[in-house]
């Protein structure tokens, strides 16, 4: 079956966050020091090549191990290498809830259309203080999306406590990466008008088939264009066409789900001619197994005809 194009899926200067939003790797020189001009120029490939805009600063990018400096100048770096701040949704994770609303402020300064926003994650938050938190950081003015990573964080947003949030004024969207397909269903039934976003590459084509409007995503920065195509079919409810593209790239989606992820699409952007390079302590190379995987997966989709 063939649908035409859903614009509930598309990318607008109104609702900034849907669309493809590439959690942006952050290319590292050899002694681990950031290459902004490679970030740079990453950035403006991404979106000459069929994405709607970045995230910089996620777990993709290594925030964690950056510098306040460095965190706010890739920021700063995104938004000009984008030429239009509202295609830049920096995450904003922090320990404290002050510093992750210091973070959104920023964004605000520079311009963003957004910011991505996990709970607290510095020990396992209760829903009084979660509730807090989001009511906190959406004071700095921007829409907030949530980042659901039970897994990491283990602080769940269920579908009731995001509606919650989202009928407060705190999140407009929430980024879904728990990898239960049914919660789509139950979010929608709940809170009608909280966008979702496919959080995790290997759940895609569910969440796209079940309403999604966007995505956060690691796999592009490798292989942008097939993975647009791949997104554009599936939340136009073309599964004919982009089944064959899924399958294809399933292999390397599933990696974005793995505690490797990182590595893993470092190697396949170093592998396609793209700056990757290495990760920061305290993540390490990938092992000789896992790194002969992603080799694999990478080379033949090369074969493949993904770009």
């Amino acid at each position: 079956m063939t649908t035409t194009h859903s614009p509930a899926s598309s990318w607008t200067p109104e609702r900034p966050w849907r669309g493809i939003m590439v959690a942006t790797a952050l290319p590292l020189r050899d002694d681990l020091s950031v290459d902004h001009d490679a970030y740079a120029e990453h950035v403006r490939w991404l979106l000459d090549n069929g994405c709607d805009g970045v995230v910089p600063n996620g777990s993709l990018g290594e925030y964690q191990t950056l510098t306040d400096d460095e965190r706010a100048r890739v920021v700063r770096t995104a938004v000009q290498a984008a030429g239009d701040g509202a295609r830049v949704m920096p995450g904003v994770a922090a320990y404290g809830s002050a510093e992750a609303r210091r973070w959104a402020e920023q964004a605000g300064e520079q311009g963003c259309g957004s910011v991505l926003l996990l709970p607290p994650n510095a020990y396992r938050a209760d829903e009084r203080a979660v509730r807090a938190h989001y009511a906190d950081v959406a004071g700095a003015g921007l829409p907030v999306v949530a980042y659901n990573n039970p897994l990491d964080t283990k602080v769940d947003l269920t579908p009731a406590l995001l509606a919650q949030l989202h009928s407060a004024g705190h999140v407009v969207a929430v980024k879904e990466f728990s990898g239960d397909v049914r919660r789509a269903y139950e979010i929608a039934e709940l809170a009608p008008d909280l966008d979702l976003l496919i959080g995790a590459d290997d759940v895609l084509l569910e969440l796209a088939v079940a309403g999604a409007v966007g995505w956060v995503a690691g796999y592009p920065n490798a292989f942008p264009a097939s993975c647009a195509a791949l997104y554009r079919a599936a939340t136009a409810g073309d599964v004919e066409a982009a089944l064959p593209l899924y399958r294809s790239l399933h292999p390397l989606l599933r990696w974005d789900s793995k505690t490797e992820f990182v590595q893993a699409i470092k190697a396949s952007m170093d592998i396609v001619g793209r700056r990757g390079g290495p990760t920061r302590p305290p993540r390490t190379p990938l092992s000789d197994a896992a790194g002969a995987q992603v080799r694999a997966a990478t080379e033949k989709a090369v074969a493949d005809g993904h770009h």
